[in-house]
């Protein structure tokens, strides 16, 4: 190659670094530009209205979930209570099957029942309710199956044919499931 050609290449080279100098400096000022105050506190002020806004949210959502677990406690405050008044409650309803044969057994009886009843009102405020079982279809949800009998004439599979415990529900929660004898 001739010295003119390499002249020539090199001060093309020359003149594209050149060109590309300008561009870098002309992006590194453009990247340099200040803030005023007035923007800077505008930036500022949206950042501080963010976060009280989700601070905001939060709160409310702290207040939903303290009702919501409030309102869960009043509804099922007597779960405890009615579990352990159930056992009771059987004890009567067995004292109530037996035969009562001269007057003083008779009365009684009497006592027991009125006391049973008083009971069974009670719980019944409460929201506390016995769960059918008796001819209905097995649930698995609210009756524990103990045995299982043929079915006979008259009887649909999976349907309870005896009760052996009472089963309790408060509102939609078992307290206790029935104990009982199915037909398959």
């Amino acid at each position: 190659m001739s010295e003119e050609k390499e002249l020539e290449i090199a001060e093309e080279q020359n003149a594209e670094e050149t060109v590309d100098n300008q561009a870098v400096e002309e992006v590194e000022t453009e990247e340099v530009v200040e803030l005023s105050e007035v923007d800077e506190l505008k930036i500022k002020l949206d950042e501080m209205e963010d976060k009280f806004l989700r601070v905001s949210a939060e709160m409310a959502n702290v207040v939903q979930r303290n009702r919501n677990e409030r309102e869960l406690l009043q509804r099922y405050r007597s779960q405890d209570l009615g579990k352990k008044l159930l056992p009771a409650i059987d004890n009567l309803e067995r004292a109530m099957a037996t035969e009562a044969t001269d007057e003083q057994s008779i009365g009684l009886k009497k006592g027991v029942e009125m006391v049973l009843e008083s009971l069974r009102f009670a719980l019944k405020e409460e929201g506390i309710e016995e769960i059918l079982a008796k001819g209905e279809a097995f649930d698995p949800n609210v009756h524990q199956a103990v045995q299982t009998i043929p079915a006979s004439e008259g009887v649909e599979p999976d349907t309870v044919v005896e009760v052996l415990q009472k089963g309790y529900k408060l509102h939609d929660r078992v307290l206790r499931a029935s104990m009982v004898i199915v037909a398959q």
